[in-house]
């Protein structure tokens, strides 16, 4: 599967109020800026649209179930700045980061103007009229060096990383830790229920799920993975150290008009058992988040064994 990792820095030119934890400010303006920039009919719902069939906006944003199996997952991830600053002054730089998923790695172009005219429309509270705006000051990507610099404007696109089919070490072997930090709520759901634990079998359900979902849409096709297998075998691993707790965030969804309250788990917890076969799904799903609402950079782990 093609992965891509862009990190942009960007400069304040106005003050700016923003929550805490920012996935949702970037998240909703960033989609707001993308249909503005690619919506030809300037039409305000999108299923009646003569051009829905060719438009990028609905192929990046249309959840919609097909006939047979679930939605596909969005081909983006946008990791919002990680620090909970919420007042800026002009002349602040903050960073964020995209990752793009298979065929999105192609229509960079179009993220990069978006996120561009993001800063012409401004983020955060309304400070009398207006948001702080601010411009795009550079693009990097990892080996690849800076793709774009405000001064010229101009872009490069450096080929993608390609992603191996998830695959798992062999079963059994000794017993080890492994400690994982949830950077950003994970927002898990076992029997149609959030789950405000994280036993290590539902960990791993949701790291199959994510990267049988990300390969089989933007990858080679679905991974040939012993699922139950896996499963099985994940129940007999313990936690034997849980500092994980409940965090709420609230974001306002403008399409359905109204609050939503999106918690998640953060914190530590640490794992002991014969983890040798689990050990590379888990590290790569690590980077590509895992959970729900993945597009607000929800779901980011780090790994210490």
């Amino acid at each position: 599967m093609r992965f891509g990792r862009y990190h942009f820095t960007a400069i304040l030119e106005e003050e700016a109020l923003l929550p805490a934890y920012k996935g949702s400010t970037f998240r909703g303006v960033f989609g707001a800026a993308l249909k503005q920039v690619v919506c030809a009919l300037r039409q305000q719902e999108c299923p009646a649209c003569l051009l829905r069939q060719q438009c990028l906006y609905p192929r990046i944003f249309d959840t919609t179930s097909p006939a047979s199996g679930s939605p596909p997952p969005q081909p983006f991830v946008i990791e919002p700045p990680p620090e909970t600053r919420t007042h800026y002054q002009p002349g602040d730089a903050f960073d964020f980061t995209l990752l793009l998923f298979g065929w999105a790695n192609d229509c960079l172009p179009y993220f990069v103007y978006a996120f561009r005219e993001m800063g012409h429309r401004g983020i955060g509270r309304r400070r009398g009229e207006r948001r702080g705006r601010f411009r795009l000051h550079r693009l990097t990507a990892p080996g690849a060096g800076v793709l774009y610099r405000e001064e010229d404007g101009s872009l490069q696109a450096p080929p993608p990383l390609e992603l191996e089919p998830p695959a798992p070490g062999p079963p059994g072997g000794p017993e080890q830790e492994l400690t994982l930090t949830l950077l950003t709520p994970l927002r898990l759901k076992f029997r149609n229920h959030l789950q405000p634990e994280l036993p290590f079998h539902v960990l791993m359900r949701a790291v199959l799920r994510r990267l049988a979902a990300l390969w089989q849409h933007y990858g080679g096709g679905e991974p040939a993975l012993d699922y139950r297998g896996l499963i099985a075998r994940a129940q007999e691993v313990a936690v034997v150290r849980d500092h994980l707790r409940w965090f709420d965030w609230r974001r306002y969804s403008s399409r359905q008009e109204a609050e939503m309250y999106l918690g998640g788990l953060v914190g530590e917890i640490t794992y002991r058992g014969r983890l040798g076969e689990f050990l590379p799904l888990i590290t790569l799903a690590a980077p590509l988040h895992v959970g729900k609402n993945t597009t607000f950079g929800l779901g980011k782990i780090h790994l210490s064994y």
